[in-house]
């Protein structure tokens, strides 16, 4: 939702009614403890522009035993979403694209 003056946006009602809410919490903590299990592991560092990716999404049931990738930030954040931003497929659009030309 754009706000003409940023001024107007309210961030203290955003955390109260969306990102302090436990559900969201969890599911941050989720990411972060994969990314550290990844910079222990030495295949990401700070600021590298690089984001962990779960082979198998968190929100389609996917866990850290799942497996966990290092992808470019670009690649990682490009999956189809619906409206409601829930993953409509784990391809993205540049891998369709790319298993379509074979």
């Amino acid at each position: 939702m754009p706000y003409a003056n940023k001024a107007d946006r309210n961030y203290k009602q955003e955390y109260e009614n969306y990102d302090g809410t436990e559900m969201v919490k969890k599911k941050r903590a989720e990411r972060n403890r994969a990314r550290r299990i990844m910079e222990k592991a030495g295949k990401v560092s700070k600021g590298d522009g690089k984001d962990v990716h779960h082979v198998k999404a968190l929100s389609k049931g996917g866990s850290h035993k799942d497996g966990l990738k290092v992808t470019s930030a670009a690649s990682n954040r490009s999956f189809d979403r619906d409206a409601k931003q829930k993953l409509i497929s784990e391809v993205s659009p540049r891998e369709k694209k790319r298993a379509n030309n074979k």
